[in-house]
């Protein structure tokens, strides 16, 4: 191959070359105009550029001002306005509210309008302490302190103070001394919904003292709702109107009952308790109980009806027992014996009885003296008298009965009593029967219980037919009807 151009090769050569240096010359012209151009409107336009600010309260774009004087004018006055209402509170109002410049050409903004959307929207808050139940806010309470106040508070409801200081100090103790009896012993008091506390930030107004959330907790509500009685109400009708029943309204009200009448004005609670929390309280407690002893009766084919004997007094047990108490909202809920010891055993009572019966004594079981009828007249004193006995009228029929085995002592008149009977029942119980039209017994005669004795009648001093009964128990006059009944 040749190393030298041929005259066309470089008559070429120099043509492309010259092209292209007319090329770079051009580029180079433009490229100084156009930086010209450039630097020349940056430096024209630099005093066209203005700064707006964006604003934004917690999470929500309110939108842009022109002076961010004016919104730390409305953050001021926020503040202002709520360290003078709670004076005892920490305000703050700005950190929830977000100011962020930019540089714009043009600065059409709507400042009024915005800022009066800042001053709705922004609201003073203050560092609280929140009490969730469940994970849920219920309360806020100023601090840490509040909330730990509010919960012993809670505690001291249903238990005392001095209880959960010997709670506190058990928990700690590896040897409690045993429990006497007659003694309770807290073991625990918890709340059984999940309660927990944590710094936040809320409105003032939502900052509770430890007495109004105790109360909140307690009922479900902060202020007692009452009712004033209007005209034409009644009990069930102002039960109905609440969502209550009338059980329900008197509970909330003890003063009244179902035979009150309403007064118009009359305030009435109708607030249900319904309470966050459900306390519930562990004790355990040591009592002594009796137990109780046993009767057994015997029978003696040897001893009289009637008769009996206690042959072996009776004597109570006593036995030792703890109980594990559970109670919720101060309602006992549970009570489950823990251990029990008996300490003494009880003795049974033996008591003998009589089987044996004859016709001349009585069972002391008293049968109804007539066939029927009612009493005219009780034992006492009447028209200035003592009456001895019972008067009985108006029976099925007139038949006198023996009221019990024995034999008669009396038969005939006897003054006031007119025709009257006595029969001994020889077991230190005698009867009379008084005013008989007629006897139909003889003294010394034995009489079975049910017998037909005699016939009713009026004599002696009587104003009408009936029959008057006595009862005597060792010679002493006793009240027929407690022997007697129909």
């Amino acid at each position: 191959m040749s190393s030298f151009w041929s005259r066309e090769e470089k008559n070429s050569r120099f043509t492309y070359n010259l092209s292209s240096i007319k090329k770079v010359s051009i580029i180079t012209v433009l490229m100084t105009s156009l930086t010209f151009n450039v630097g020349f409107a940056k430096e024209n336009h630099k005093e066209d550029l203005h700064k707006i600010y964006h604003v934004y309260v917690g999470n929500k774009y309110i939108g842009a001002v022109s002076n961010e004087k004016a919104v730390q004018e409305i953050i001021a006055s926020k503040e202002k306005e709520a360290s003078q209402k709670y004076k005892e509170l920490s305000i703050d109002a700005s950190s929830s509210v977000k100011i962020i410049p930019e540089q714009v050409f043009s600065d059409e903004t709507k400042d009024a309008e915005v800022l009066a959307e800042i001053e709705q929207s922004l609201v003073a808050q203050s560092p609280a302490f929140t009490l969730f139940v469940d994970q849920k806010p219920v309360v806020s309470l100023k601090d840490a302190k509040a909330y730990e106040d509010t919960i012993r508070m809670l505690k001291l409801q249903y238990v005392s103070q001095q209880e959960l200081n010997g709670l506190y100090a058990n928990k700690q103790s590896t040897n409690m001394p045993p429990l006497q009896t007659g003694e309770t012993r807290l073991l625990d008091v918890s709340i059984k919904q999940g309660v927990s506390g944590a710094a936040q930030k809320v409105a003032p107004s939502a900052i509770v003292t430890p007495e109004e959330a105790l109360k909140y907790l307690m009922t479900g509500s902060r202020e007692q709702e009452t009712y004033k009685v209007q005209s034409g109400d009644v009990l069930g009708s102002v039960a109905k109107k609440h969502g209550l029943t009338t059980a329900e309204l008197l509970a909330l009200n003890p003063g009244i009952t179902v035979d009150t009448v309403l007064q118009i004005g009359q305030a009435l609670n109708v607030t249900v308790a319904k309470p966050f929390v459900t306390l519930e309280v562990k004790q355990e407690k040591k009592v002594t109980d009796e137990i109780p002893f046993k009767k057994i009766v015997k029978e003696d084919p040897t001893m009289y009806k009637g008769e009996k004997v206690i042959k072996q007094q009776g004597v109570n047990g006593k036995k030792e027992t703890s109980y594990l108490l559970t109670s919720e909202n101060g309602t006992r809920t549970s009570k489950v014996a823990l251990e029990e010891k008996i300490i003494q055993q009880s003795v049974d009572e033996i008591e003998v009885v009589g089987t044996k019966v004859i016709s001349s004594r009585g069972t002391g079981e008293f049968v109804w003296p007539t066939v029927g009828g009612y009493i005219s007249s009780e034992m006492g004193q009447r028209w200035g008298e003592f009456h001895r006995g019972i008067d009985i009228a108006r029976p099925s029929n007139y038949n006198i009965l023996a009221s019990d085995n024995g034999v008669v002592v009396a038969a005939g008149s006897s003054g006031s009593y007119g025709n009257r009977i006595v029969i001994n029942h020889n077991n230190g119980y005698t009867t009379l029967y008084g005013h008989l039209s007629s006897i139909n017994v003889k003294v010394g005669q034995v009489v079975e219980k049910g017998s037909v004795i005699g016939i009713m009648g009026s004599t002696g001093n009587s104003t009408g037919t009936h029959l008057h009964f006595e009862v005597e128990k060792d010679g002493s006059l006793v009240n027929p009807l407690s022997y007697v009944s129909q």
